[in-house]
C-alpha cells in the first residue's frame, strides 16, 4: 500500500487506504442486537412504521459506537441521538405544513448552524450530521406516526443501543469491575505508549511513538472525562483508574524528555511502565519495578515518576480491597519519589475546560463560518433538487426524496476525510450496496429476510467504518431493507442515481471559490495549537512552575492535543484536490516546528525540576525555535496567527 500510495495522487491514495485494527467483537455484538431485534418486534406486533424509524435510530447511533468507556459513550451517542430527534421532529412537520421553497429555505438554515456547530469537535459534528439526516428524513420520508412520535421513536432505537452499551461486558474482559473495562483498557494503552517510546528513544521511530503516547494519553483522557453527576468518581474501581491515569502523566513527561534528548536510554527502563501496564489491565500487583541509572535529569524523573507510579498502585489497591500490599510499592533503587502536584483519586483528567463564549467563538469563527456555509449550501442544494425532482414527478411514484439531501450531508463533512475520496467511496459504495440489495431481496423470504439482513448489517457496521465505502455499502443494504420492509420494493436504482447526483452537487459546491475563508479550518486549529504551545511555555519558564505541576500538565495535554488535532485535519487537507490543498501548503512545516517547540518545553519543564536551571542547550533551542515560527508566520502570511513577542514569556532562567 505504502508503494501505491506514492505512485497515485494524495486524494486517490486517500480513498483506498483502509484502517487496520483487532475487531471489536462487543460492537459486533452491540449491532447485531440493535436495530434487527427492534424490527422484529415492530413487525411481529403490526407496528412496521415505528420500527422502521426506532431501527434508523439505531442504525445512526451505531455508526458513531467507537471503542472507549460506558461513561463517555454516554455523551458520544447519546448527544447524536438527541439531535437526530431534534432534527427529525423538526423535518417532519415542516414536511408536512410547509411548500417546497420554505421547506427548502428552512433546512438550508438548519444546514448553515449545524455545519457552523460541527466544527466545535468530533461529538458536535456527529450531532450535527445526524441533525441534517434525520430531517431531511422526517421530511422526505412518509410515515403514519406524528412528528413527535417519530422523535420518541427514534430516541428509543438509539436509547435501545446505548443501554446495550452501557450494560454488556466488553468481549475478553476479566479483570475488575466490567463497568470500567474501557477505562481500564485505555490507561493500560498510556503505560504501553510510555514503554514503546522508552525503547524507540535514540532512533528513527521514536517521533512515531511520541504521537502514538499523545493519541494513547488523549483516548485514556476521553474514557475517562465522561458525564457525571459528581464531580469526583464514586467508586474505588473509578477512583483507582483516575489515580492511576495521573500517575501515568509524569512519566510521559519523562519519556517525552528523554526522546528529546536522543541519547537512548537502558533496556530496563521500558520494562517499568510494561508492568504497570499489565497491572492495570490485569488489576494484579506490579511487582518489583527496575529502577533505571539516575545519570541524567530525565533519568531521574523517570525514575522518581516510576517510584510515584509503584506507590499510587500500591495505595489505591489497598484502599480499593485488593489484598495486601504486595510488591508493588518496591524497588530495587531509591529515588526522591516526590511528585509535585499529586492529583486526588477521582479527581477529573487533566483538561482546561472550554468555556461556552470559547465553544460559539469556534463555531463562528472563521473555520466554522466556512464549515457551515459549504453544508449549508450542499444540504440545501440537494433538497432543492430533490423537491423540483419530486414535484415534476420524474421520480414516477416514489415519494422518498430525502436520500439525495442526507447523502449529501455525509459527502461534505471534512472529518469524514477528503472530499474527493468521500465522493469517490460514496458513489463506489452505495452501488455496492445496491447491487447486494437487489440480489439478496430477489432471493430472501419476506418479511424474514430483510429483518435478517438489518441484523447483519447492523452486526457489520463496527467493521465496516475502516472504510468510508465499506460503509456506505453497509448501511445502503441496511437503509434499503427498511425502505422494503415499509412497503417500498423498488428503492436500489433510485438510490444510485440520487448518490451520483449528490455526489455531483457537493463536487460542484465544494470548490467555489469565496466560500468563507479557504483552510479555514486548518488555519483555526493551528492557530489554537499556537496559542496552547505558548501557553505551555509561558508556563515552564514562569519562576513558580514548579510548584504547580497539576497545571503543567493540564496545559501541556492541552497543547499537545490541540497540535494531534490540527496534524489531523491538516493530513485531510493536503490529500484534496490540487485546487484545494494548495490553500493549506505550509501548515504542516509550522504544525511540525510547534511540535518540536512543545517538545522542547517539556524537555525545559523536567530539567527545571531537577536542577532550577535551563542549560545553554534548552535555551538556545527555544529561541531557535521561535524565530522559526516567525519566519514561517511571515513566510505564510494569514497561514496561522503565532503569538508574537509581546505575547511571550518574559522569563526565562539562566543557562546552568
Amino acid at each position: 500500500m505504502s508503494r501505491l500510495s506514492a505512485a497515485v495522487p494524495p486524494w486517490l491514495a486517500h480513498a483506498l487506504r483502509t484502517q487496520r485494527g483487532p475487531v471489536p467483537w462487543s460492537a459486533v455484538v452491540r449491532g447485531a442486537l440493535a436495530a434487527g431485534p427492534l424490527l422484529l418486534v415492530a413487525v411481529l406486533s403490526h407496528h412496521t412504521s415505528a420500527g422502521v424509524v426506532a431501527a434508523l435510530g439505531a442504525m445512526l447511533a451505531g455508526i458513531n459506537d467507537r471503542p472507549g468507556s460506558r461513561r463517555a459513550a454516554v455523551g458520544r451517542l447519546g448527544a447524536p441521538a438527541l439531535a437526530g430527534a431534534g432534527g427529525l421532529l423538526t423535518g417532519s412537520y415542516a414536511g408536512q405544513h410547509a411548500g417546497a421553497v420554505t421547506l427548502t429555505l428552512l433546512l438550508t438554515v438548519l444546514g448553515l448552524f449545524a455545519g457552523a456547530g460541527s466544527a466545535v469537535g468530533p461529538v458536535a459534528s456527529a450531532a450535527g450530521t445526524q441533525l441534517l439526516v434525520a430531517s431531511a428524513i422526517g421530511a422526505g420520508m412518509p410515515l403514519p406516526e406524528p412528528g413527535w412520535q417519530r422523535a420518541l421513536l427514534f430516541l428509543c432505537g438509539a436509547g435501545w443501543l446505548l443501554a446495550l452499551r452501557l450494560a454488556l461486558p466488553t468481549t475478553g474482559a476479566t479483570a475488575g469491575d466490567y463497568r470500567f473495562d474501557g477505562e481500564r483498557a485505555a490507561v493500560g494503552a498510556v503505560y504501553e505508549a510510555v514503554a514503546a517510546l522508552l525503547e524507540a528513544v535514540g532512533g528513527p521511530d521514536a517521533p512515531r511513538h511520541r504521537v502514538a503516547l499523545t493519541a494513547a494519553l488523549d483516548h485514556a483522557q476521553d474514557a475517562l472525562d465522561g458525564p457525571r453527576l459528581r464531580r469526583r468518581a464514586g467508586c474505588a474501581a473509578e477512583r483507582r483508574l483516575h489515580a492511576q491515569y495521573a500517575a501515568a502523566l509524569p512519566l510521559a513527561e519523562a519519556a517525552t524528555a528523554l526522546a528529546w534528548a536522543g541519547d537512548p536510554v537502558p533496556a530496563r527502563a521500558a520494562q517499568g511502565p510494561r508492568r504497570l501496564a499489565v497491572a492495570v489491565r490485569t488489576g494484579t500487583h506490579t511487582g518489583a519495578l527496575p529502577a533505571p541509572a539516575r545519570s541524567a535529569p530525565a533519568l531521574r524523573a523517570l525514575d522518581d515518576a516510576l517510584l510515584h507510579a509503584a506507590d499510587t498502585f500500591d495505595r489505591e489497591g489497598r484502599r480499593g480491597g485488593e489484598g495486601r500490599r504486595g510488591e508493588g510499592g518496591r524497588r530495587s533503587e531509591g529515588g526522591r519519589g516526590e511528585q509535585g502536584g499529586r492529583s486526588g483519586a477521582g479527581k477529573r483528567p487533566h483538561v482546561r475546560r472550554r468555556t461556552a463564549l470559547s465553544l460559539v467563538r469556534t463555531a463562528f469563527g472563521s473555520g466554522g463560518r466556512e464549515y457551515g456555509l459549504r453544508v449549508g449550501l450542499c444540504f440545501g442544494a440537494g433538497v432543492a433538487v430533490a423537491q423540483a425532482l419530486h414535484h415534476t414527478r420524474s421520480y414516477g411514484s416514489h415519494p422518498h426524496w430525502y436520500w439525495l439531501p442526507a447523502t449529501a450531508v455525509f459527502l461534505v463533512k471534512p472529518d469524514l476525510g477528503p472530499l474527493a475520496s468521500r465522493v469517490i467511496c460514496r458513489a463506489a459504495g452505495t452501488v455496492l450496496g445496491a447491487v447486494v440489495f437487489a440480489g439478496l431481496a430477489a432471493l430472501l423470504p419476506r418479511p424474514a429476510g430483510p429483518v435478517a439482513l438489518v441484523a447483519l448489517c447492523g452486526a457489520l457496521i463496527p467493521v465496516a467504518t475502516r472504510h468510508f465505502a465499506a460503509q456506505t455499502a453497509v448501511v445502503t443494504v441496511l437503509v434499503l431493507c427498511l425502505v422494503m420492509v415499509g412497503g417500498e420494493p423498488q428503492a436500489s436504482w433510485n438510490r444510485i442515481g440520487e448518490t451520483l447526483l449528490a455526489c455531483a452537487i457537493v463536487l460542484l459546491v465544494g470548490h467555489l471559490p469565496a466560500l468563507g475563508q479557504r483552510a479555514g479550518g486548518v488555519r483555526a486549529r493551528l492557530t489554537r495549537a499556537a496559542e496552547a504551545a505558548h501557553a505551555y511555555l509561558a508556563h515552564v519558564l514562569d519562576d513558580g512552575s514548579t510548584d504547580d505541576r497539576t497545571g503543567r500538565w493540564a496545559l501541556r495535554r492541552e497543547a499537545y492535543r490541540s497540535l494531534a488535532e490540527a496534524r489531523a485535519v491538516i493530513a485531510v487537507a493536503a490529500a484534496e484536490l490540487p485546487a484545494l490543498a494548495r490553500h493549506a501548503e505550509g501548515t504542516d512545516e509550522v504544525a511540525a516546528t510547534l511540535e518540536r517547540l512543545v517538545d522542547t518545553t517539556t524537555a525545559c519543564a523536567v530539567q527545571l525540576d531537577d536542577t532550577g536551571r535551563l542549560t545553554s542547550r534548552h535555551t538556545g533551542r527555544v529561541a531557535e525555535l521561535l524565530e522559526e515560527l516567525d519566519e514561517l508566520a511571515a513566510r505564510r502570511a494569514g497561514a496561522v496567527a503565532v503569538p508574537r513577542d509581546g505575547q511571550r514569556p518574559a522569563t526565562t532562567p539562566l543557562a546552568g
